[in-house]
C-alpha cells in the first residue's frame, strides 16, 4: 500500500505532528509506503511529491507549519480537474489518500471518495474548530493560547493609558477563538459573527464602564463579524474582494473600523491590535500535540481497515471514525448558551 498525505488550507499549529504519526505508523507498524504530496490538491495535480519515512519526521513533532507545504488548491476549479487528480493517484500508485485540513480540504476529500470512488481519509484541521463530527480540531488550543495571551498583555496598556483596546482575531463564520479567548482574557465584550449586536449597544457597555470608574475596555471581535446599526444598516469588512479558488474573499480589517467607531460613540481613545497569521503560527501547545498525534495514529488505523469515506474525530475522550459528509455539511458555530455565560461578563 502506497499512503498519499497532503495538508490543505491555512497552515495550522499541529499539522507536522499529524505527518509524524501517520508516517510512523503506516510504515513501522503496517509495512506501508508513505508519500508526500507538496502544497495541498496542488501537489497531486502536478504530482508534486516526496517520499516520507520515520527518520524524515523523527523531529517534527513541535515544529509549526507543515513540512509539506499548503494551498487553497481547488482541484474542482478546473472541470479537468478531477480527471488529472486521477491520472496522478494512477500514475503515482496511491492505494490511499489521506487529506488534512478543513471543511474545503475535506469537502474536496469527500466529493473525490463520493464521485469518483477514491479511498480517501480526512483529518480535522482548523483554527476556527468550525467543523461539525468533532468536538475539537487541532490547532484550535494553540490559537486560543495565543490571543489570550495578547489580551493579557493588552488589558496592562489599556488600564495605564484609560483607553479601549479592540483585538480582532481569526473566525470567519464561527466564533470560537473570539469566545474562547475573550472568556479566558476577561474581555469585557465579545462579538462573533452567530450572534449579531449593534456597535450602539457595544458603545454603551464602554460607556457604562466608564461611569463607574472602568475607564478601559476589552473588546474582542471575529474578523468574519458584520457590523451592526440600530437603523438596520449591515457592513462585512473585507481586506481584499479577491476570492480564493473555494470563493472565499480575504477578511480582516474590522477591527480598524470598529475601533473608530467606538472612539467616536464614546470619546474614548481607541486602539487596535489584529492578530492575523500571529494566531496559526509557530509551536503548537501539548494539547494540540498530542491531539495531533493521536489523530495521526487512528488515520493511519482507519487506512489499514479500509475505512474510506471518512475522518478522525474526538468524541468525548474518544477518537472515532465519522462520515466525511458529516464533517462538512454544516458549520459548527458557537452555541448559544456558551456565549450567554460569556455575556453574563460583559461591561
Amino acid at each position: 500500500m502506497n499512503v498519499g498525505i497532503l495538508t490543505g488550507g491555512g497552515d495550522c499549529p499541529g499539522l507536522n505532528a499529524v505527518i509524524r504519526a501517520i508516517t510512523k505508523i503506516c510504515v513501522g507498524e503496517y509495512g506501508y509506503q508513505v508519500t508526500g504530496l507538496h502544497n495541498g490538491w496542488r501537489g497531486l495535480l502536478e504530482k508534486d511529491i516526496s517520499s516520507l519515512d520515520p527518520e524524515k519526521v523523527s523531529d517534527i513533532l513541535n515544529l509549526g507549519g507543515t513540512i509539506l507545504g499548503t494551498s487553497r488548491t481547488n482541484p474542482f476549479k478546473d472541470e479537468k480537474g478531477p480527471e488529472r487528480v486521477l491520472a496522478s493517484i494512477r500514475e503515482l500508485n496511491l492505494g490511499a489518500l489521506v487529506a488534512i485540513g478543513g471543511d474545503d480540504t475535506l469537502g474536496v476529500a469527500s466529493r473525490l471518495y463520493k464521485e469518483y470512488g477514491i479511498n480517501t481519509i480526512g483529518v480535522p484541521k482548523t483554527i476556527d474548530n468550525d467543523l461539525s463530527g468533532t468536538d475539537y480540531t487541532f490547532g484550535f488550543d494553540t490559537a486560543v493560547h495565543i490571543a489570550t495571551e495578547a489580551i493579557d498583555r493588552l488589558h496592562t496598556t489599556a488600564e495605564s493609558h484609560n483607553r479601549a483596546m479592540v483585538v480582532e482575531v481569526m473566525g470567519r463564520t464561527a466564533g470560537w477563538i473570539a469566545v474562547m479567548s475573550g472568556i479566558a482574557g476577561g474581555a469585557n465584550v465579545i462579538i462573533i459573527p452567530e450572534i449579531p449586536i449593534n456597535v450602539e449597544d457595544i458603545c454603551d457597555l464602554i460607556k457604562q464602564r466608564a461611569a463607574k470608574g472602568k475607564k478601559f475596555s476589552i473588546v474582542v471581535v471575529s474578523e468574519g463579524v458584520k457590523l451592526a446599526w440600530r437603523s438596520g444598516r449591515e457592513k462585512t469588512v473585507f481586506s481584499s474582494e479577491e476570492t480564493d479558488e473555494f470563493g472565499h474573499a480575504r477578511l480582516g480589517g474590522v477591527g480598524n473600523e470598529l475601533g473608530k467607531i467606538i472612539e467616536k460613540l464614546t470619546g474614548i481613545e481607541t486602539r487596535v491590535t489584529i492578530l492575523g497569521h500571529i494566531q496559526r503560527g509557530g509551536t503548537p501547545t501539548s494539547h494540540d500535540r498530542i491531539l495531533a498525534t493521536r489523530y495521526g495514529v487512528k488515520a493511519a488505523e482507519m487506512v489499514k481497515n479500509s475505512q474510506w469515506g471518512m475522518m478522525v474525530a474526538l468524541k468525548g475522550d474518544d477518537i472515532k471514525a465519522i462520515s466525511l459528509d458529516e464533517a462538512v455539511s454544516k458549520t459548527k458555530t458557537v452555541p448559544l448558551e456558551l456565549y450567554n455565560m460569556a455575556k453574563m461578563f460583559f461591561g
